[in-house]
């Protein structure tokens, strides 16, 4: 389950001030021209320094960016190395609009064409499988398994087969290969082999190693059926939708085992795997000053150099401690890219403005994050309220009544998307027309929560329970929002959400939480220990649709506090067609088709409301070319080769 992340708020007044006095100590005055940006608020004096005419020579980008890599190490690293891994190595798979595509491999495989498949094999007593609930085990008597990759029902008796201790079993396991495009070697000359993948495939999953076990606890044989191609083969019973992406990143196996001979324990720590790794991408490293930059020159030996790419010569990287402090840096000349990461959007006020005296230019796209209210559905049996939310007409009626345009126009300055359902539009998957899109019309929520059987009988503007089932009457419609504490742009789609419902007649408190205490698990956590009745927050998406976050066995209770379903939400034919679509394989139509029935239901039954997707964002010089960001890349340099400079 991934929680969103809440990063530090800044507001646009005090942002422009730094922003003035960063540049008026930066930019010297015999070659300054002075350029005035009026937003909202006080006037700053943006200082910018003309760009000298350039002369022939080496062209160097510079990307600032939020935080310092703490190490480079595939399997040791952190987040803040993204980009510059991305310049190292390339690929090897891709993630972009919305589709996996090849770098170092020929294909991806794919079971049609029969690079990936089933094999049945005969299990004993005491071998490795995946039992029913996708965990390995040892088979044993009474081990349940599914057999069949096409019945993977634990409700169906005859999709399950029960161990006898005994008698063989035939079981079907996954059989996937890759093979490497020819030509593509390591930064010191060496060919990318097969091998190499392998060693990866050995180092993440040695247990000195701090990467997931999660493949490779599932993995039967991991090996090299020659120079170039590697085979993956699941143990019996583990289908994986994402099957091909378990191919390992390869590492240089010549180098650091041969060579120098390193334990994977060493790796965390040599200067060779954590500060100056090789790799096969368009760029390789020359410099790193702790605390100031990363300089990396042009790879000659990069598998695409003949189509002239990297664009550039040299890449450095330089690093600021949060978003405004990466777009100062911009600002006073001292990058061409500025990647501010997530919690930029208090910016965009004085971004677009910047933007509209040809300072910059901003570069956006719908993130993988959208912001969405919560409904507390089936609270845990200590909280003692009344049950406002069971009645889905209800929860229709808040649809109706809250105007997300309004809320993508304030908080993203229009730059968002009203979010109908959990995958945006752009998604291959998206249901489109068997989506039911709720339209701002508060005359039509006020009919929806007068036929639930809500209505303001004292003429007060609150309404009040009558013939509500479950419900004493008199009782008002007031509830209360949970919101976290000190997150600016929260209080605002709070201020705009509590407007919208009391023009419908509900009463809604704001109530901020720290961050620690809003995300933390049940029972004392109020969002995921379902003690809350409405609940404002956002969820980051992961490749697949996420139907799997309202499942009714992913309700947070005793038995595990860390589930998503903080609405409690449960629907059988929702949970249905969500775990077929679990159980399908990509490309299939039973993929797309329950993937869809998942989204029709959703947006009918609204186990929570979307509000809108946020959006991903980055600053350029104007002068930058080939920049774009991609909605699920990790990296906002993933065409790094491509991007150049006039």
């Amino acid at each position: 389950m991934l929680k969103n992340e809440l990063v530090r708020q800044l507001t646009v007044a005090s942002f422009l001030t730094l922003i003035g006095v960063v540049l008026l100590g930066t930019c010297a005055p015999p070659t300054t021209v002075v350029q005035t940006v009026e937003v909202p608020g006080p006037t700053v004096v943006v200082t910018a320094t003309p760009e000298p005419t350039e002369t022939p020579g080496p062209k160097t980008l510079t990307v600032c960016q939020v935080g310092e890599p703490e190490s480079l190490y595939l399997y040791g690293g952190s987040y803040t190395a993204r980009n510059v891994l991305q310049a190292i190595y390339d690929g090897p798979i891709d993630y972009h609009s919305f589709d996996f595509q090849p770098v170092i491999l020929e294909k991806l495989p794919t079971i049609t064409d029969g690079d990936a498949y089933f094999q049945t094999v005969t299990v004993q007593a005491g071998e490795r499988v995946v039992d029913i609930t996708g965990e390995p085990v040892t088979l044993e008597q009474g081990t349940q398994v599914f057999p069949d990759h096409a019945c993977r029902d634990a409700a169906n008796p005859e999709c399950v087969v029960t161990f006898d201790g005994n008698t063989p079993i035939e079981m079907e396991r996954m059989v996937v290969s890759w093979t490497l495009k020819d030509g593509v070697t390591w930064s010191d000359g060496e060919p990318v082999m097969a091998d190499d993948s392998v060693y990866s495939y050995e180092l993440a999953c040695h247990p000195d190693t701090p990467s997931s076990k999660y493949i490779c606890d599932r993995t039967f044989s991991y090996a090299a059926a020659g120079k170039r191609t590697i085979v993956w083969t699941g143990l019996p019973g583990f289908v994986d939708d994402l099957y091909m992406l378990n191919f390992f990143s390869p590492l240089p196996r010549h180098l650091w085992e041969k060579q120098l001979r390193v334990t994977p324990a060493d790796l965390l720590s040599r200067v060779e795997s954590t500060r100056q790794p090789i790799g096969w991408g368009p760029f390789r490293i020359t410099e790193w000053v702790q605390g100031d930059h990363i300089a990396l020159e042009r790879n000659p030996l990069y598998f695409r150099a003949g189509e002239g790419l990297p664009r550039v010569d040299r890449l450095v990287f330089r690093f600021a401690p949060n978003a405004d402090g990466v777009v100062a840096m911009l600002m006073a000349g001292e990058c061409d890219l500025a990647l501010p990461g997530d919690g930029a959007e208090p910016l965009l006020p004085f971004l677009k403005e910047a933007e509209g005296q040809g300072l910059l230019r901003l570069v956006t796209s719908v993130s993988d994050q959208w912001e969405h209210l919560e409904f507390g559905i089936n609270p845990v049996a200590t909280y003692k309220r009344p049950d406002f939310f069971e009645d889905v007409r209800v929860r229709q009626a808040f649809a109706h009544c809250i105007d997300r345009r309004a809320l993508v126009d304030e908080i993203t300055l229009g730059l968002g998307q009203v979010a109908d359902v959990y995958i945006p539009p752009e998604h291959p998957l998206y249901a489109g027309d068997r989506l039911t899109r709720w339209t701002y019309d508060p005359q039509m929520g006020r009919a929806l929560l007068a036929e639930a059987g809500w209505a303001d009988g004292d003429g007060n503007g609150v309404l009040e329970a009558h013939n509500v089932t479950g419900i004493r009457a008199g009782t008002p419609f007031s509830v209360t929002l949970l919101t976290v504490q000190g997150d600016a742009q929260q209080e605002v789609i709070a201020r705009i959400l509590r407007a919208n419902l009391a023009d419908c007649g509900v009463q809604v408190t704001v109530d901020s939480r720290p961050v620690r205490d809003f995300f933390a698990d049940g029972p004392l956590g109020p969002v995921f220990g379902r003690q809350f009745d409405l609940a404002l927050f956002t969820w980051r998406n992961e490749v697949e649709p996420p139907c799997y976050l309202y499942l009714t066995e992913e309700t947070p209770d005793q038995g595990d506090w860390g589930r998503p379903n903080a609405s409690g939400f449960s629907n059988a034919e929702y949970d249905a067609v969500c775990r077929a679509a679990r159980m399908a394989l990509p490309g299939t139509f039973e993929y797309r088709n329950y993937h869809a029935e998942a989204q029709r239901i959703f947006t009918e039954q609204l186990p929570s409301l979307p509000l809108f997707w946020r959006i991903r964002l980055a600053v350029a010089r104007p002068e930058v070319e080939n920049f774009t960001l991609d909605p699920f890349e990790e990296s906002e340099l993933w065409n790094i080769e491509e991007i150049g400079r006039r």
